[in-house]
């Protein structure tokens, strides 16, 4: 049986790849286009169209709905690999399961939210063509999240743009490594309960 849990948990996390891989030639529109696409395409797309017509949490060109069927993806890999080690489940290691699950996404997200607000640094003190549409992609991405940390901490005080600029990514990398003790701690409370 532990075979069988490995097999499938094997299975979904090579579909999770799938859905990642399909996720960034999204974002190279149709200039990426071919018969691998399009098979990509036709095995990721019913299960991404899912999530996004029940719950539409599209911002702008983000969709958002797409982080739910990751984070779903996601456990269904972690509870199945769970089972293949332990072939035993408790309502404990589901909410531990639960917890690293949605931690891994919002992990993902504070990573790529960094590279993004550290590519804007780089391209503000090199002096790059700033009003190119690569840059102004990043710059929609990058200026709510820079926003609403730097509005949370320094309310209507916010400084200089490069000031801003490191205190976010200062913030995020803390929440990260911060938040990774928490949350293998509470995942580990978790885990051994007898439930």
């Amino acid at each position: 049986m532990r075979f069988i849990f490995k097999l499938l948990a094997g299975a979904v996390g090579f579909y999770s790849i799938l859905i990642f891989i399909r996720i960034i030639i999204s974002w190279f529109s149709d200039s990426v286009r071919g018969r691998l696409t399009d098979f990509l395409y036709r095995i990721t797309d019913p299960y991404l169209d899912w999530w996004k017509s029940k719950l539409n949490l599209r911002i702008g060109f983000l969709d958002l709905s797409v982080i739910f069927a990751i984070v779903f993806i996601s456990f269904v890999q972690r509870i199945l690999y769970t089972l293949s080690v332990s072939e035993r489940m408790t309502l404990g290691i589901i909410l531990s399961e639960i917890l690293l699950s949605l931690w891994s996404i919002f992990s993902f997200i504070a990573v790529f939210f960094i590279i993004i607000i550290a590519l804007r640094a780089i391209a503000y003190l090199t002096n790059r063509d700033i009003y190119s549409p690569f840059w102004g992609a990043i710059d929609s991405i990058s200026q709510p999240v820079m926003y609403k940390m730097n509005r949370l901490f320094f309310g209507n005080k916010i400084g200089s743009y490069m000031k801003g600029i490191v205190f976010s990514v200062l913030l995020l990398l803390g929440t990260l490594i911060g938040g990774r003790f928490l949350i293998i701690f509470l995942a580990g409370f978790f885990y051994k309960l007898p439930l």
